[in-house]
Formats: C-alpha cells, sequence, structure tokens
C-alpha cells in the first residue's frame, strides 16, 4: 500500500487549536468483518489489533472524571472489541451520550446475538454506514452481498425502535462518495435516501451524514495507483471554506487509539500523528485524567483540507 503521509506533510492548512473537550472517540480496535475500498483505516477481518480491558478500565476512570458528553465508538467494528458492551454500560452508567459507528452486517455475526437488543436498551445512537441507497453501488464499494445484509440490518432497527418518531432511538446514515469527488448536498442527499429506503424497503431513519473521503490510508493509497491523487488535493484546496474552521470535529474531540494514546482526531490517528498535549511523543488517555487541554494546538497536514473542503464534512456529517 502507498504511504500517504509524506504527501501531506508540507502543508498551509491554518493553524486551530482546541476548544472545550466534549466528545470521547474511541476506536477499540482495527479488526473488521468487512472491507471496504474506502476505509481510511484499513481495516479487515485479518487486522488483530484490539483493545484490552486494562486499557478500557482507563477510559472509563478518565470518563469518571472529566466532563464529557458524548463517547463515540468505532474501528473497524468497534462491536468485534470483548469489551464493547462493558464500556457502553459504564458510559450510560454516567449518563454519557454513547454513539456506535455500526458498519450494519455485524449484527448479523455469529457472535454478536442479541446487539440490537442491547443497543436499544442502553438507547446508543447508531451511525450506520450506507455509501449508497443502491445494490451494485454498495457492493463494489464494500463487497458481495453487503447491501442485502445492511438493508436487513436496517429493518432490524427499525424493528426496536430505532428511527421511529418518538422512539428516543437515534438511526443515522453516513454516506460518502463513490471516488475522488466531494459529497452532494446533504440535505438533498437525505430526502432521496429517505424517499427510495421508505418506498423500497420499508425502512425510515433519523438524519443523513455526508463525509468527504480522506486521502489517506487504503483510499490515499488507490488515489495514487490510478494517479488521481494531486487532483483530488486541488479539489480539496479549491473547495476549501474558512468558515468550517471554527466547527471541524478536532475542537471538542479527542481520538483514542486501541492501546490508549491520544491524537486530535481518528484521520490523525491513521497517519500516527499524535497530539501535542505533553512533552511525550505520545500522550496515554490515563495521563490526562482531570487535566484542562482546552487552548493546546491541533496537528494539521494537507488531508485536513478534506474537512473543511464545500460544505465541511466530520463524523457528524456536514458542517
Amino acid at each position: 500500500m502507498h504511504a500517504t503521509l509524506p504527501l501531506l506533510q508540507d502543508t498551509d492548512f491554518p493553524a486551530i487549536t482546541r476548544g472545550k473537550l466534549e466528545t470521547l472517540q474511541v476506536n477499540l480496535g482495527y479488526r473488521c468483518n468487512q472491507q471496504c475500498l474506502h476505509c481510511h483505516v484499513n481495516a479487515g477481518p485479518n487486522r488483530t489489533e484490539n483493545m484490552d480491558g486494562d486499557t478500557v478500565d482507563q477510559l472509563i476512570a478518565f470518563m469518571q472524571a472529566s466532563q464529557v458528553k458524548q463517547l463515540d465508538l468505532t474501528g473497524g467494528a468497534p462491536e468485534m472489541n470483548p469489551h464493547f458492551r462493558r464500556l457502553v454500560t459504564a458510559a450510560r452508567a454516567l449518563d454519557i451520550h454513547v454513539i456506535d459507528r455500526c458498519n450494519l452486517t455485524i449484527l448479523f455475526e455469529e457472535n454478536q446475538q442479541g446487539l440490537a437488543e442491547f443497543l436499544a436498551a442502553y438507547q446508543v445512537e447508531v451511525v450506520a454506514s450506507l455509501p449508497c441507497y443502491l445494490k451494485d453501488n454498495v457492493d463494489k464499494q464494500r463487497g458481495k452481498g453487503v447491501f442485502d445484509l445492511s438493508i436487513q440490518g436496517l429493518q432490524l432497527l427499525n424493528k426496536h425502535g430505532y428511527g421511529q418518531p418518538d422512539s428516543g432511538l437515534t438511526l443515522n446514515l453516513m454516506y460518502n462518495p463513490q471516488g475522488p469527488s466531494l459529497p452532494p448536498s446533504q440535505t438533498e442527499l437525505e430526502a432521496a435516501y429517505r424517499l427510495r429506503l421508505l418506498d423500497d424497503w420499508g425502512i425510515v431513519f433519523s438524519h443523513l451524514y455526508t463525509l468527504t473521503n480522506m486521502p489517506i490510508q487504503r483510499f490515499g493509497s488507490m488515489l495514487i495507483s490510478k494517479g488521481q491523487f494531486e487532483g483530488y488535493m486541488q479539489l480539496l484546496r479549491d473547495n476549501f471554506s474558512e468558515a468550517n474552521l471554527q466547527s471541524v470535529m478536532c475542537r471538542s474531540l479527542i481520538s483514542i487509539d486501541w492501546q490508549g494514546y491520544v491524537y486530535d482526531c481518528d484521520f490523525n490517528q491513521m497517519l500516527d500523528l499524535p497530539a501535542p498535549l505533553s512533552d511525550k511523543p505520545k500522550t496515554h488517555i490515563q495521563e490526562l485524567i482531570a487535566r484542562d487541554i482546552s487552548g493546546r494546538n491541533i496537528i494539521v497536514k494537507d488531508h485536513c483540507y478534506a474537512c473543511t473542503a464545500g460544505q465541511g464534512s466530520s463524523c457528524g456529517g456536514a458542517l
């Protein structure tokens, strides 16, 4: 796989600093039951990195001592971590909102019985990956048979109340482009998703998020192989919007890797660019307990243009 960081190092992206910490985003491991072309984590069934129980305990201690409002769980498939349900239970006991970034097909894995019921019981917000409402497009990007299982997963979540009016169970969908282009209007695309999913499959959901593909890891390597990397970076630069700088997710979020080390965002984590929060090369989450990190500098490189291009892009959709 081609390395992308050397192509991103020299940057004129504006300097930004941290605000108040509100979200703890945790990557529970890189193992996944899927292997998607656009994956910036390079996750897959053969990855072995997985957060252990001691690190999960340190995360719980951090949440107990902090004022974070939200725990955002990602991977890989975060549910494949054996401590996933324990971490969710601990966060909800602290009245912390939990997000599960779910690929939908995980709901039908052999060792995931009762997962949908568990998520509903603890009122976990589900952000479900569905890059298109057309079968051929999804299977091309995510693997043969993924679309049909994804539809079944959404129907199962709907059955348990997700996406239903007044249920209190939030089901958001995540869209990303098929290739080196910016996402379309989030508002217009959400309307199209609602119409097609309801008419074709009887599926309802809360909101649609659009996410710009990051020029790193598997997707970035593909761009290099096809000679499209420079063109895509120019597209991101040409569509830079300064207004989006105030809302980028790294201002209010820290990203934790499977070993407990701290990064400014999930994308910096994948590039091995640790957050500059101490005099050590890497800062561990246990070192941040009861510490105020507002005002600290955020590591920026050229890939940051993906978050600020056009309508903006974050783990919560358009900015």
